[in-house]
């Protein structure tokens, strides 16, 4: 089925630093062109800190498993967008994708946790570095490794329990509780009976 001959690959887009900005007035803001195959997209905007920039964005690329065979790269071009026109270039980075394909192709799942990349100047010179995490899904596990994620993300959200709380959501303990004070009351002997002309009190002890 053709469905099942499709690769999804997740970017993350995460920040820079050391970016070396041509925008002579003002702060710089950066953005990031992204191309993969025949797709290209725009990251948002983010004021830099000078030589820095946050984007904490994902973007997905969807191919034919077919023509992920072709694909052996994803471009990253930062850009600082100038005030009389779209942008200037700052630097660019380029990701092989070779590995991350042919593992998640083989396994229907491969992630790269984000990493810093360098960036490489108009001069093939190398100043500063984008942070970028990949995650290739083939589209056959797409929906178990789906809800594996959903349920990580639930775990995280949960509030914290106590220990003794989780303990006691255990059959087993739960089990030896109740047996505990089943032997407890099998075992209970009347010590002491005192009587009064108001009031008779019994007390038990476990032994």
């Amino acid at each position: 089925m053709s469905h099942m001959k499709r690769g999804i690959l997740e970017v993350f887009l995460v920040d820079a630093h050391g970016i070396t900005h041509t925008n002579f007035i003002g702060s710089p803001v950066y953005y990031v062109l992204l191309q993969c195959g025949t797709k290209e997209y725009r990251s948002k905007m983010s004021k830099g800190d000078n030589d820095n920039a946050l984007w904490n964005q994902k973007f997905v690329f969807d191919f034919p498993m077919s023509q992920w065979k072709k694909l052996t790269y994803i471009k990253f071009r930062i850009m600082d967008k100038e005030l009389f026109k779209d942008g200037g270039f700052v630097g660019e980075t380029i990701i092989h994708l070779g590995g991350i394909i042919t593992e998640g192709r083989d396994r229907g799942y491969m992630e790269i946790k984000p990493a810093p990349y360098n960036v490489v100047l108009e001069d093939d010179t190398f100043k500063g570095e984008l942070k970028v995490g990949l995650r290739f899904i083939a589209t056959d596990k797409l929906q178990r490794k789906a809800w594996e994620l959903k349920m990580e993300a639930k775990n995280r959200e949960e509030p914290m329990v106590s220990p003794i709380l989780n303990l006691m959501k255990l059959p087993l303990l739960r089990f030896i509780a109740a047996w505990a004070r089943r032997q407890c009351l099998i075992n209970a002997k009347l010590l002491y009976c005192f009587v009064d002309y108001k009031k008779c009190s019994y007390f038990f002890i476990c032994s």
